[in-house]
């Protein structure tokens, strides 16, 4: 668990922490009750076309915080509002780069239970981290946040 600012959005768990952990539960399921594989072979490249595509996202989105001058990490103080680059398009670049780098996992090792894991962690992610950053963001930063939410998607 992280040491969480007390102004900050209170989020307890990483996010990367919940979302490989999913995964980690969906490969582990699927070993122990044995789920059939997932046959479609040319999903492999999908993968990792999905799985590059994630990094690139993640990464711009953790240069944008870089570049602003603010923490990435969701349990330390927020100190700039993040609205350029690929936070145009969406408000969680790095939440969307970690998905797709599980669903490439997922789609590239065939695996069932990896796969079902990502609507986990997308929800997992969604009410436990993004819902307290919302709150927080909105409490910090006002009507520049919400008018920022009127204008640009929570995930895509």
């Amino acid at each position: 668990m992280a040491i969480v600012d007390e102004d900050s959005a209170q989020v307890r768990f990483p996010p990367p922490l919940i979302v490989f952990g999913a995964l980690f539960l969906g490969l582990a399921a699927d070993r122990l009750l044995g789920l059939p594989m997932i046959e479609l072979v040319w999903l492999r490249p999908v993968g990792v076309v999905c799985g590059a595509l994630g990094v690139a996202i993640l990464g711009s989105g953790l240069i944008g915080f870089i570049r602003a001058g603010t923490n990435p990490e969701p349990w330390k103080r927020d100190t700039q509002l993040v609205t350029s680059g690929l936070y145009r398009f969406t408000r969680n670049p790095m939440y969307l780069g970690m998905v797709m780098v599980q669903l490439g996992i997922a789609l590239f090792a065939l695996n069932t239970g990896a796969l079902v894991s990502v609507p986990l962690a997308i929800l997992l992610v969604d009410r436990f981290v993004i819902a307290r950053e919302e709150r927080h963001l909105t409490a910090t930063f006002g009507s520049a946040y919400r008018d920022y939410c009127d204008r640009v998607r929570r995930w895509l």
